[in-house]
């Protein structure tokens, strides 16, 4: 009874005119960035990060959550029609979908894609309002040496979010932490790695050192590396399924949606895993399984469900505890943390107009992205057509503004420019960015945590010992980080033994 008085209070603040104008604006920017190959919802929150600075901070947070959720919608669309996926997650959907429209059933692909996203981002959103709130009850029995262990226990996730080398991934969580001790000692307020430079001494700011690493660097990758986009040449007709397109996909839309949802509160999964493991499930359990990647509906209906509320269920740790489970999700952390907003488990309790704002504008926004995507298709069909040439020299000109309107110092800019050139060459050099990023945003965070502890202990280490929950979240870790390791060692001892027999 209390969590529906709570949705009720949520949806009085998200009906109000201008939070449904910031909504909209969201689904719109968000399905944009999921249409157009190559700009992602990371780098869409970075750019347009300061543009929401002037805004009341609620419908600030509901315009970037449609942004994010948004761009699983949008990247459906180019999966299907030009068979490149918008988004890494609509990988999968481009097997079968744009198999489907090269056969004259692009329209059925784009209607059951849209709908099957409604509804699993609708009953994920029902998940979010569930758990999160009781993870949050539980979460407040943590102190510092909890909350700097379960850090520990999110970096050491990394082992599993990054797909190269885990030794390198290593290296960038340390180079994030490295980073955030910038600026002033959180304890002690002595400047540290400033070198005079007057604008580090404050730290490095979240919004230009984001903007650089997605924004710059995906400008600078992108030029010249995208080559020409052909549409597929068939008339888009039908777009509401079939009653046997809603037959044959209506399970793999709710098998979809639960495997969806909770791997994506897991940290480190991300949203790409549960729409490979979605579609196999969906192979596997087809009595067609030949059909798949010629054309199957359920090869699209199951990851596009899947997708959507992997998306919704990162919320869950992110508001209930203060931990991304994915890159996208550290920089909407950074982004509520740079509006004064700190998510964790007093966010409930302190700011309900925020949690449930947010959490409802999700149910409004889920029928704004159905509109957004069925009517106006044939408005993203044109907009594919744009030349590359157009697009990512306005992007690089948001990102000018956006990093000097932060504060209105050039430093910044050059900030931004600087983290541009370091992403692009990390990129060129096969580094990934994303363990880096999770390690700025949680550097602070936990450094913060672990001297309140040795305060607390009198510098005694016991203190994360000592403590059952800091324990156990240590003991995981280890866990993980060793999981990780005795993978990689047997993969590399399985090939140099096939190798050898291959020799002999």
């Amino acid at each position: 009874m209390e969590v529906i008085q709570s949705l009720i209070f949520g949806f009085s603040v998200a009906l109000t005119p201008v939070n449904l104008l910031y909504c909209f604006l969201g689904c719109l920017i968000g399905t944009l960035v999921g249409v157009l190959p190559g700009i992602g919802p990371a780098a869409a929150i970075a750019i347009l990060l300061p543009i929401t600075f002037p805004l009341d901070v609620t419908g600030a947070i509901i315009m970037l959550g449609g942004i994010l959720y948004g761009a699983q919608y949008g990247g459906s669309t180019t999966a299907i029609l030009v068979n490149i996926p918008g988004e890494s997650s609509s990988v999968m959907t481009c097997l079968d979908g744009y198999e489907m429209a090269k056969q004259g059933r692009a329209g059925a692909a784009l209607g059951i894609a849209a709908f099957g996203s409604l509804i699993a981002g609708t009953l994920s959103l029902i998940g979010l309002m569930l758990l999160a709130p009781l993870l949050a009850e539980f979460a407040l029995r943590f102190g510092p040496p909890e909350y700097c262990t379960l850090v520990i226990m999110s970096l050491s996730f990394i082992t599993y979010l990054v797909r190269g080398s885990m030794p390198r991934a290593l290296m960038m969580a340390c180079l994030g932490l490295l980073l955030a001790q910038i600026g002033a000692d959180p304890i002690t307020a002595k400047m540290r790695f400033v070198y005079g430079i007057n604008v580090l001494r404050g730290g490095l700011g979240i919004g230009p050192v984001l903007m650089g690493l997605f924004g710059i660097s995906e400008v600078l990758a992108s030029v010249g590396a995208m080559g020409g986009r052909s549409v597929v040449k068939t008339e888009i007709r039908r777009i509401l399924p079939s009653r046997q397109d809603w037959k044959d996909s209506l399970a793999p839309i709710l098998r979809g949606t639960g495997l969806g949802f909770f791997l994506g509160i897991l940290p480190g999964i991300g949203l790409s895993i549960p729409t490979f493991a979605s579609y196999a499930l969906e192979k596997k359990l087809s009595r067609h399984p030949e059909r798949f990647g010629s054309g199957a509906i359920e090869g699209v209906a199951g990851p596009e469900a899947c997708n959507n509320a992997a998306a919704q269920g990162t919320f869950v740790p992110m508001l209930s505890l203060g931990i991304p489970p994915t890159a996208t999700m550290a920089l909407f952390l950074g982004a509520l943390m740079m509006h004064g907003i700190q998510p964790g488990p007093l966010l409930i309790q302190d700011k309900p107009d925020i949690f449930w704002g947010l959490i409802s504008s999700m149910y409004i926004g889920n029928i704004f992205l159905v509109i957004l995507n069925l009517p106006l298709i044939f408005l993203w069909v044109q907009l594919l057509r744009v030349p590359y040439g157009y697009l990512f020299p306005t992007v690089l000109l948001f990102c000018l503004i956006g990093a000097y309107s932060l504060n209105n110092q050039v430093g910044e800019v050059a900030v931004m420019l600087f983290f541009g050139a370091v992403g692009y060459i990390l990129k060129r050099l096969e580094y990934e960015i994303t363990p880096l990023v999770i390690g700025v945003v949680l550097g602070p965070i936990m450094e913060r945590a672990f001297r309140e502890s040795l305060i607390i202990s009198g510098g005694s280490f016991l203190i994360f010992v000592n403590r059952p929950i800091a324990a156990f979240f240590l003991v995981l870790s280890v866990i993980i980080v060793a999981t990780r390791l005795f993978r990689t060692l047997s993969n590399r001892l399985q090939g140099v033994l096939n190798s050898s027999e291959t020799e002999i």
